[in-house]
């Protein structure tokens, strides 16, 4: 019986990416990538690639300082979540998997089903959920069950959202997954979109706990200023020196405010940029459509080129252009 839905789930799979869906399903989108340029087969049953002890050691080293900074974060989410069957993992912008807390009782479920410490779980290798999804998006994700690109991953739920470390580039993930097969696993309590939205909340929530953390770990000295910004791009954070000026900038900072390494290679007043944001509008969205059309001003037009500038995915920049009303 789970041999025949494996290989139903692998012929939607294959029929949707045959399709023309991809342009307004991100699902979809992430199946032909999986399809098309990593050749995976939505049949596949091998198991998870995991890397020996030694490269997630070093692994390890290299996210550093934020690794030991998500530990609390990773533990208050555990606290929450654990209870009715989830995990909670942290891997690195690889899709390694470098940290994780789970009940012991489900602990050989999740050892099974690849969700375990030295596992990569990019798209490269197990096509789309959520970690990997999460990692190519750049936003928070939940892939469902059917979602998932392999058939043997249609029995868990992945919702993840990326870390972004002092520089704004994307480090890590954070991720909570559960597993229907796990004995903890409470049925009813996964069921609906509530419980789904409340754990979005909460991995975004402990994200930007540890992006904020991590920030204010890098720069000991400055004085941390939360800038003008909204609930999607998380609070602006600039490092600020003795003199006012500005020395770092969060994500979400650089993004509302227009900084890059060249505003940051220069002394800038952080009234400066403050006072320049709020110019451009009260809310989110005009500061968010204000970077954009700069963006695309300084690219030309050219989506690409301004994705590239922003550090986005042009999937991703054409879905905010469209919400924001953007033409190109």
């Amino acid at each position: 019986m789970e041999r025949l839905a494996e290989a139903g789930h692998a012929d939607r799979v294959l029929k949707a990416i045959m399709g023309s869906e991809a342009a307004s399903s991100p699902i979809v989108a992430s199946w032909q990538r999986s399809s098309a340029l990593h050749a995976l087969d939505p049949e596949t049953v091998a198991p998870s690639w995991r890397l020996p002890s030694p490269e997630v050691a070093s692994a390890r080293e290299r996210l550093g300082r934020l690794l030991h900074v998500a530990e609390p974060s990773l533990e208050r989410l555990f606290f929450a979540v654990g209870g009715v069957g989830c995990s909670v993992i942290l891997a690195d912008r690889d899709g390694v998997i470098l940290e994780r807390r789970g009940a012991s009782s489900d602990d050989s479920v999740f050892d099974n089903c690849g969700l375990w410490t030295g596992a990569i779980w990019s798209e490269k290798f197990e096509g789309t959920n959520g970690i990997g999804t999460c990692l190519f998006e750049q936003r928070t994700v939940t892939i469902d069950r059917d979602q998932h690109f392999f058939a043997r991953n249609s029995l868990l739920c992945c919702t993840s959202a990326p870390i972004f470390d002092e520089r704004g580039e994307l480090a890590a993930v954070l991720d909570v997954s559960s597993n229907r097969r796990a004995p903890g696993f409470l049925e009813r309590a996964h069921d609906g979109p509530g419980f789904a939205n409340l754990v979005a909340s909460a991995v975004s929530d402990a994200a930007r706990s540890i992006e904020a953390e991590n920030f204010r770990l890098a720069y000991p000295r400055a004085r941390i200023v939360v800038a003008p910004g909204g609930e999607r791009l998380g609070a602006a954070r600039l490092a600020i020196d003795r003199d006012d000026l500005v020395i770092g900038a969060t994500r979400a900072a650089r993004l509302v405010l227009g900084i890059n390494a060249q505003t940051l290679a220069r002394p800038t007043p952080a009234a400066d940029l403050i006072d320049s944001a709020a110019a451009d509008g009260d809310d989110i969205e005009a500061a968010e459509r204000a970077v954009l059309q700069r963006a695309l001003a300084r690219s030309g037009g050219n989506v690409s080129k301004a994705a590239k500038r922003l550090d986005f995915s042009r999937a991703t920049l054409h879905r905010k252009m469209s919400r924001l009303g953007l033409k190109h």
